[in-house]
């Protein structure tokens, strides 16, 4: 599995772990966070791999479906980049402004 992708799971975890049931954030858990194999955690709670697999697949396919719909992960990469190019400029009242009107443009 690639880096990205692993990073970009942990990020949607963060912001949308709430809204899973406790088994889908436990396998997210410990497949992503605690980097746990298939076979490791099918192990731990007596189920077969593919029953293991299946429910990260869906449940990897339902934090994007939440992050379609809301966008969260996707405004705090745009927050985090503005920040980032205000941190390297000048603080001026026109560049103050600027700044807040892209954050208004997002909500």
């Amino acid at each position: 599995m690639g880096l990205e992708k692993t990073t970009r799971m942990n990020y949607l975890f963060d912001f949308y772990q709430e809204l899973l049931t406790p088994k889908q954030r436990s396998y997210m858990m410990l497949y992503y966070l605690d980097d746990h194999s298939l076979g490791e955690i099918a192990e731990e709670y007596d189920i077969t791999r593919q029953a293991v697999y299946d429910n990260i697949r869906r449940t990897e396919a339902m934090l994007e479906e939440y992050e379609r719909k809301l966008q969260l992960f996707e405004k705090f990469q745009k927050r985090q980049q503005l920040v980032s190019s205000f941190e390297k400029q000048p603080f001026t009242e026109e560049r103050i402004q600027q700044f807040l009107d892209e954050l208004k443009e997002w909500d």
